[in-house]
């Protein structure tokens, strides 16, 4: 009787739980009027003229610590005709074998590189919980960003390891692959969309991308969902453009020394794939 008893308050208490989070997941509504971190204040967007893309409001922060920052945006033109290569970083997050930070950056003759991370649009205090990402407590945003902001930030701020993988992709794909991140960068400024860990992420949404590209290209599989194991998985896929191993690309790949090495550089993006 006693078990029983046990067994029923469990249940109740889990029920009594889990009503209040349904409640709060139904209830949650997507925004663009928030009081935003000042780094996610300001959204990107995109308009394309022929062969011709203007991106407006390209990020460039300048970090003294991941929290103390001065936020800079710039607009650039972007010619279609000179777009070059597509490459894959990956950020795993400390102290996890499953969990990571996935991005994209497009080269573009003359050295110059357009990066874009879809991540969770952070209120003012917030931080990402994995929990608040499944009821759905957060927006999302691509941020289009200098690479000197997006890799750096990674790197030399929060020390973390960050892989830059070059992509094997046709002229056509790399092409569609931006525009089509733009576009969705373009429909968030309308129509907000709420972050969910497991199905609207930074990496569900590249996949997303490339499918619309080449539809199967990459399955979905569990490395999608737990993405620190991405770049193993886009290796085996033939993604990677590289006849070295997995484990020797994934040591050469790696940029955090020459990240540091050339922080103020210039030529920043060109020094970190200098061979």
């Amino acid at each position: 009787m006693k078990i029983r008893l046990t067994k029923r308050r469990l249940a109740l208490s889990a029920l009594g739980l889990l009503i209040p989070a349904m409640a709060l997941w139904l209830s949650t509504r997507p925004s663009n009027d928030r009081r935003w971190s000042p780094d996610q204040a300001v959204l990107p967007w995109a308009d394309v003229e022929g062969r011709l893309i203007h991106v407006h409001n390209i990020r460039n922060a300048v970090y003294r610590t991941a929290g103390d920052y001065d936020v800079h945006h710039y607009d650039k033109t972007f010619d279609l005709d000179r777009l070059r290569s597509v490459w894959f970083g990956m950020e795993p997050f400390s102290g996890s074998r499953t969990a990571a930070h996935t991005f994209v950056s497009f080269g573009f003759e003359g050295n110059q590189y357009l990066a874009v991370s879809v991540e969770i649009r952070k209120e003012v205090g917030e931080t990402f919980s994995v929990i608040k990402g499944l009821l759905r407590q957060y927006e999302i945003m691509y941020v289009v960003g200098d690479e000197r902001d997006l890799i750096k930030l990674r790197t030399n701020i929060r020390g973390d390891d960050v892989f830059l993988y070059p992509i094997r992709a046709t002229r056509d794909a790399r092409e569609k692959m931006l525009l089509s991140m733009l576009r969705r960068a373009n429909r968030l400024r309308s129509e907000p969309e709420l972050y969910n860990t497991l199905t609207n992420t930074c990496t569900t949404n590249i996949v997303r991308h490339v499918d619309e590209i080449a539809p199967g290209r990459i399955p979905w599989r569990y490395q999608v969902i737990l993405p620190g194991f991405s770049d193993r998985f886009a290796y085996d896929l033939g993604l990677i453009d590289t006849g070295l191993s997995f484990e020797k690309a994934r040591q050469w790949f790696r940029i955090n020394e020459r990240a540091r090495k050339f922080a103020d550089d210039p030529e920043f993006s060109a020094r970190i794939r200098e061979e």
